[in-house]
């Protein structure tokens, strides 16, 4: 066996690696229905700004407050949650985040004001925030290293089964039963599978205990960040994250319920079904962009660029439209094409992961991670002021779109070039240290 083929092999099974299996299944299984019903939670103003506007009495920049707030809250937790896992153990932090966001979202049901209202969506988005790192490391601490990637995509398929469960059932129950009982009923799914969690989640198999975590100190974070940043791959994954992910999450998490209802002349029902469509292409564009990029790495940057000027052409093509109000043909095209959106910002881990060695991938990923979130809450922004200045008049206010596109855009041009030259250079330096492995 030749010395690649030998590194190659117990990259695949690792010693002590877990067994997976029946219980393995069993565990992650709960831990990701947290995670899906931390995704309900997230996505359930999306569907509810119009009711919110109308609950809190609040105009548009105000009510994007509410989106902004939460998403803050999340980016700014994911380096200190990481911490928290690695030092409490998955179980502990999750039990947090799921007391975090059913308060929130209890809260979200009763807030007679909306300064309570906006605390409430802080709670809900700390609790979120505990989640989906946590998902991840659960199934690492569970299922061998080979199927890292696969539990990580079926992970992120159910949270977007979470964002359909929140556009489908939630709206109907809003119109149905009213606010109070929505977000009141909703909160209980909290209840359930904090329950779930306390009976049968456990960290990890027996004889699989990790590592004792040793404390790190400021100067250490500083440096792995320094080192990070220093790397224009890491940049390049940030800039693809930022540019990519935007234009679906402000359309999904807030305004997109709007722009259907008040700008375009649809019924709740059909813009609902809309924002469906959206979640369900994701969902498909995703395994399609993961067997792509799987099988032809080189796609990537092609794919990445490719989302970014088919939804702006589309976006400008809706807003633009000569009549007063787009065709429902063009905006099935632009719901279908905003959900190559979330598939194309996992392109930007793929710039980072390469170009940062395994001690430094988690605060890589954290930097690209940063990027998607950075671009929503500053177009959430912007929407909500260019909609009070400009009179609603959305065809202004989501021109905001473009600009960080732009942004993004050429930040990504000008340092394609740089990243796949020291991507190449640390292949080069890999392939020749598996060479000189003895077997």
């Amino acid at each position: 066996m030749s010395s690649s083929s030998s590194s190659s092999s117990s990259a695949l099974s690792l010693p002590g690696d877990p067994p997976g299996g029946r219980r393995a299944v069993t565990v992650w299984s709960v831990g990701v229905a947290v995670y899906f019903v931390a995704v309900i939670f997230r996505t359930s103003l999306g569907v509810a700004g119009l009711d919110a506007a109308d609950r809190f009495h609040v105009n548009a920049s105000a009510l994007s407050t509410f989106s902004i707030l939460q998403l803050l809250v999340y980016a700014g937790m994911q380096i200190p949650v990481g911490l928290m896992v690695d030092r409490l153990g998955t179980k502990k932090v999750l039990t947090i985040g799921v007391i975090l966001f059913t308060a929130g979202q209890l809260g979200f049901a009763f807030s007679p004001s909306y300064e309570m209202a906006l605390t409430s969506r802080a709670l809900l988005g700390c609790g979120d925030a505990m989640t989906f790192i946590s998902v991840l490391r659960l199934g690492s601490r569970w299922f061998p290293a080979r199927r890292g990637p696969m539990v990580a995509q079926l992970a992120g398929l159910v949270g977007m089964a979470g964002n359909l469960v929140s556009t489908l059932v939630l709206a109907r129950l809003l119109s149905g039963v009213g606010w109070t009982a929505a977000f009141a009923g909703s909160a209980l799914a909290g209840v359930v599978v904090l329950v779930l969690m306390l009976l049968f989640l456990k960290d990890h198999p027996e004889g699989h205990e990790p590592e004792p975590f040793p404390h790190q100190g400021a100067a250490y974070v500083r440096k792995q960040i320094a080192a990070s940043w220093r790397e224009p791959g890491t940049r390049l994954g940030m800039w693809v994250h930022f540019t990519t992910q935007f234009p679906a999450m402000v359309f999904l998490l807030l305004w997109g319920m709007p722009f259907l209802v008040e700008a375009q002349g649809l019924s709740r029902a059909t813009a609902g079904e809309l924002l469906t469509l959206v979640v369900l292409s994701n969902m498909a564009i995703g395994l399609v962009y993961g067997q792509v990029v799987a099988r032809h790495h080189a796609a990537r940057l092609p794919l990445a660029l490719g989302t970014v000027l088919s939804t702006a052409v589309v976006w400008g093509a809706a807003l633009a439209y000569p009549a007063d109000r787009a065709p429902m043909w063009l905006l099935i095209v632009l719901c279908t094409v905003l959900g190559a959106c979330g598939p194309a910002s996992m392109l930007g881990f793929d710039f980072a992961r390469p170009a940062n060695p395994p001690e430094r991938q988690g605060t890589a990923s954290g930097i690209t991670n940063m990027g998607g979130f950075v671009a929503s809450m500053t177009t959430l922004f912007a929407i909500g002021v260019l909609l009070d200045a400009g009179g609603d008049d959305y065809t202004v206010a989501f021109s905001a779109v473009f600009v960080l596109q732009a942004l993004g855009l050429s930040q990504i041009l000008r340092l394609r070039k740089q990243a796949a030259r020291r991507e190449r250079e640390r292949l080069v330096a890999s392939r020749v240290e598996t060479v000189h492995v003895p077997v």
